[in-house]
């Protein structure tokens, strides 16, 4: 069992966070830059002093140091030894805890195969792509079996696609071993894909915790500022079209969206995940939705726009310079496209 309790942690920027991380718990920790995230990742850790208490299994380990408390940490910087081959990375814990030449053989081998990353046991990390950095960084931490594993920013300066196909890896790699795990993040939705639940810190402190669902429909008014406040859409009528697919109706609006119930409640979508054009976009007219432009608010990098559609006023969040190029005035015609994978949902059954 690995259960992991905060209490009354105060360090830097935090202030007497309590938090509890459930045994085999993939827990997400959400927030802005210089929210306290990485400072509780390294309470936890034991690599910084702090005031308050953490416990393992309801035991303290306040005074229990670094090595000893059987942490795998990835950091921000992967810190990979440039002289060193893979495998030679990845064995470097075992070798420091003076463990047996056949056993270290052994753990290399297994890690190297869970990760994908045989091929590439003798190279050496500028021989690597950044997602393959990445790998050969989670083989290391995770060689020394330990019970908590910690990750910080672990997806940070990947593409799109690497990335995501890291964190499917990254689920089911933890689910197979596990393990409690802490996934540092300020990108919502990595933490709605990663968590079982999220802990969105904000200024030291922790807002709010709940499922991805709870923080996107339900943020507090802290965390609203945060993750920014969804436009949320009630459903008049549902459709399947086939297996995962749905059309919905709410109110003079119809959309199609991801889901395997058929009993959806509520849609919503971000503001700044909304596509807006003042020309008809070209291709299917599948969550294409024509509007009429209300209102314009403007700051110095963005523009938020009101627009109307039938009974429905959706907000739309654009980057001030692609705003300005369309020329649009208030009572003007647009047009709106509502990606499908950016549509969050709510069925009868949550």
């Amino acid at each position: 069992m690995s259960y992991i309790k905060l209490e009354n942690i105060s360090k830097y920027v935090c202030k007497n966070v309590n938090l509890e991380i459930f045994d085999k718990e993939l827990l997400v920790l959400l927030g802005p830059n210089g929210a306290g995230k990485s400072t509780l990742l390294n309470v936890i850790a034991g690599l910084i002093d702090y005031e308050g208490s953490v416990f393992f299994d309801n035991m303290p380990v306040d005074k229990l140091p670094a090595n000893k408390r059987r942490i795998g940490y990835l950091f921000q910087e992967l810190n990979l030894f440039p002289h060193f081959d893979v495998s030679a990375n990845i064995a470097y814990g075992l070798r420091v805890q003076k463990k047996l030449p056949n056993e270290i053989r052994r753990s290399v081998d297994e890690l190297l195969q869970i990760m994908k990353i045989k091929h590439l046991s003798s190279r050496y990390p500028k021989e690597l792509s950044g997602g393959e950095k990445k790998r050969v960084a989670l083989a290391r931490a995770l060689a020394n079996s330990p019970r908590i594993l910690l990750l910080d920013e672990p997806m940070n300066s990947l593409d799109y696609r690497t990335s995501k196909y890291l964190r499917t890896e990254f689920k089911i790699l933890q689910k197979k071993f596990g393990i409690t795990t802490v996934y540092v993040t300020h990108n919502f939705y990595e933490a709605e894909e990663m968590a079982e639940r999220i802990a969105v810190l904000d200024k030291g402190r922790v807002e709010q915790i709940g499922s991805p669902k709870e923080i996107f429909f339900h943020p507090t008014e802290a965390v609203n500022d945060f993750i920014g406040a969804p436009n949320i859409l009630t459903c008049d009528y549902c459709n399947r079209l086939s297996f995962g697919l749905i059309e919905v109706k709410c109110g003079d609006i119809s959309l199609v969206v991801s889901s395997e119930r058929e009993k959806i409640k509520r849609v919503a979508i971000l503001p700044e995940d909304i596509y807006l054009s003042d020309t008809k976009p070209p291709g299917p007219d599948v969550n294409r939705i024509r509007g009429k432009l209300t209102e314009i608010n403007e700051s110095s990098s963005t523009v938020c726009c009101t627009i109307i559609t039938g009974k429905n006023f959706l907000k739309v969040k654009l980057p001030q310079e692609i705003f300005a190029s369309m020329s649009l005035s208030i009572g003007d015609e647009v047009w709106l496209i509502l990606a499908p994978r950016k549509l969050k949902t709510i069925t009868d059954n949550k």
